[in-house]
């Protein structure tokens, strides 16, 4: 059992917003190799967590018209 789905789309919300403002923050010190390490880090897990946060909002029962068409002729 997962955790609600309400509870995973504020966690991907938090989670971009943290390595939104780490990516912004080290951006200004990228002459030390640290910072820009954890620059290059945080930019990474920014874009695989607004990957996450787009795939919580997507429809779970995709169906295609030609399947919607199948079923409204056996209907």
């Amino acid at each position: 059992m997962g955790l609600d789905l309400e509870i995973q789309r504020e966690a991907a919300k938090i989670a971009m917003s943290a390595t939104l403002g780490a990516t912004v923050v080290t951006s200004m010190f990228m002459k030390n190799k640290l910072a820009k390490k954890t620059h290059i880090i945080a930019g990474a897990a920014f874009c695989g967590f607004a990957l996450w946060h787009h795939m919580l909002y997507q429809k779970k029962n995709k169906v295609s018209s030609k399947t919607k068409e199948k079923i409204k002729a056996q209907e």
